[in-house]
């Protein structure tokens, strides 16, 4: 069975930047050089052929010559919508600057490299990719190529297929594995440009020059739909309060976003708890107060949104996970100190079980698997008790995550994507190797958006994995001097306790430019 709007999706055309509309007349205009985030001496140690590269503008001038390219694509990490549109536009920039370019998808992630294993990709099969979600095309993984044996195999694929340049479209972890691709293709003596693209939807690969990453508008914008759907039932049933956990790994950008398009009675930021250093007893009093007042002006439902990450920014609790990252590192019995101990044992046994027995690739907590909603909403409970709370307290829980990831892309997140395809494609043509695509001024119209190659290395710094420091793209959390968030504490008070609910509705794709191009709120 066909489905209609997949189809007319498929017809949308991304509108370019001016400046990608002719590739023919398009240069690369190189700025000063580049020092890594922080950490420059390790930094520049690890990457010496890669290190202090100028940022590049595309600006209009004599190009160099076109010639047949052979590139790679591959998908890394978790979906992002976008992610077709970055291969769709790379393939078109590709077609346009010499008809017998080639482009290739890895398979199923960074493995497929490591195991050479890749698909010619066509016009005719793309066609039906094109403003689609997911990374269904070629698949995705976290592999991630570090050991000398995976470098040595992932080199020996690059060389067999005779690539001009590979493209990773991937997160902080995922760029930061196309820094060192790099930088061991040069060592070798391998002219394989290697390119990566921003993608994420948790909001968190942001800096200076890398505005927002791709798929954040389209999760946002899907989570709000069903945050407002909640408010709606909140304002009818008038008897629950909800505790919405929002997918974001670390950082808090989808929970502030998502609370200034749907404005829910109580937002917490993760990284303002921790610069005022709340303690899980804070956080506590803080909902329950809420909760109070409402039931007081007869509001006994409500909205609670909690950000994925918010029980490693608690003081107590992230001192607690740091102790469990290292000590889990060396030995399967950690020997934790007393106030960390203290801190494990007056936590619920289901969360003392989450926090031993899930952790990620890198041997870190698992933070998505720890159930934060209900820990919360059980706090909550027992203060309200010890309260002798007379009013009505029913918690509803939920986990807004893998919804978000795959969904048909916004207008924004096509046509971002679209370009970003693009830049991706130039920078290989161009020479450059161990950038990140970019484009910026995204607040404007598509044609005036402006097109950059940021060296990869000038957002490194040094991290402990697995108890060893490793170079890692930093992460942006929220500024709590950023605009957006400033907006959000100055209403925050008037939206506890009143009903200011918004109901965004779902993403709007065809129609008034108004309400169908919009980029984040918080951008």
């Amino acid at each position: 069975m066909k489905n209609s709007l997949c189809e007319a999706r498929q017809s949308f055309l991304p509108k370019l930047p001016d400046c990608l509309k002719n590739l023919s007349k398009l240069i690369f205009e190189k700025g000063p050089s580049t020092t890594s985030h922080a950490d420059s001496s390790e930094i520049e140690k690890l990457f010496p052929r890669l290190y202090g590269q100028p940022i590049v503008e595309a600006k209009n001038g004599d190009h160099l010559a076109f010639r047949p390219l052979r590139v790679g694509v591959v998908l890394s990490g978790g979906q992002a919508a976008g992610g077709h549109n970055v291969i769709t536009g790379l393939f078109d920039a590709l077609k346009s600057m010499d008809h017998d370019s080639e482009l290739h998808g890895f398979l199923n992630g960074p493995s497929g490299i490591i195991d050479h294993k890749a698909v010619l990709l066509k016009a005719e099969k793309l066609e039906s990719y094109r403003n689609q979600g997911g990374f269904d095309l070629i698949g995705a993984g976290r592999t991630k190529i570090e050991t000398d044996e995976q470098l040595q195999k992932s080199l020996k694929t690059i060389k067999a297929m005779e690539l001009d340049g590979l493209v990773i479209i991937g997160g902080d972890d995922s760029n930061t594995n196309a820094a060192v691709l790099a930088e061991y293709f040069k060592t070798e003596g391998c002219d394989t440009q290697v390119i990566g693209v921003p993608k994420t939807i948790d909001g968190d690969l942001k800096n200076e020059h890398i505005e927002v990453s791709f798929g954040f508008d389209t999760a946002t914008k899907t989570y709000s739909e069903a945050l407002g759907n909640i408010a709606r039932d909140c304002l009818s049933a008038k008897k629950y309060t909800h505790f919405v956990k929002l997918m974001g790994r670390s950082a808090s950008h989808i929970a502030l976003e998502c609370a200034l398009k749907v404005h829910p009675n109580v937002t917490l930021i993760s990284e303002e708890v921790l610069e005022k250093q709340m303690t899980l007893a804070d956080i506590t009093t803080y909902v329950a107060d809420t909760v109070q007042k409402r039931s007081e002006l007869g509001k006994d439902y409500g909205i609670i949104l909690i950000p994925e990450g918010l029980i490693e920014f608690i003081p107590e609790v992230k001192q607690l996970i740091s102790e469990l990252n290292e000590q889990l590192a060396k030995s399967d019995t950690p020997a934790l100190s007393p106030a960390s101990q203290q801190a494990f044992n007056n936590l619920p046994e289901n969360i003392q079980k989450q926090l031993l027995l899930d952790r990620d690739p890198h041997g870190n907590v698992q933070v998505s698997h720890i159930n934060t909603e209900s820990l919360v909403a059980e706090m909550v409970k027992k203060e309200l008790k010890e309260r002798k709370f007379e009013g009505r307290f029913s918690p509803v829980l939920h986990f807004f995550g893998y919804e978000g990831r795959a969904g048909l892309p916004s207008n924004f997140d096509a046509t971002y994507t679209y370009a970003l395809g693009h830049v991706a494609a130039l920078l290989i043509n161009h020479g450059y190797s161990g950038y990140m695509a970019a484009v910026q001024n995204l607040k404007a119209p598509s044609e005036e958006w402006v097109v950059k190659g940021i060296p990869i290395t000038s957002m490194l710094n040094m991290e402990v994995r697995k108890g060893k420091k490793k170079p890692v793209i930093k992460k942006a959390l929220v500024e709590l001097d950023s605009a957006g968030f400033k907006t959000f504490k100055s209403n925050r008070e008037a939206w506890a306790e009143g009903d200011h609910y918004e109901y965004p509705g779902p993403i709007q794709f065809f129609g008034d430019s108004s309400l169908t191009d919009t980029h984040p709120l918080t951008m």
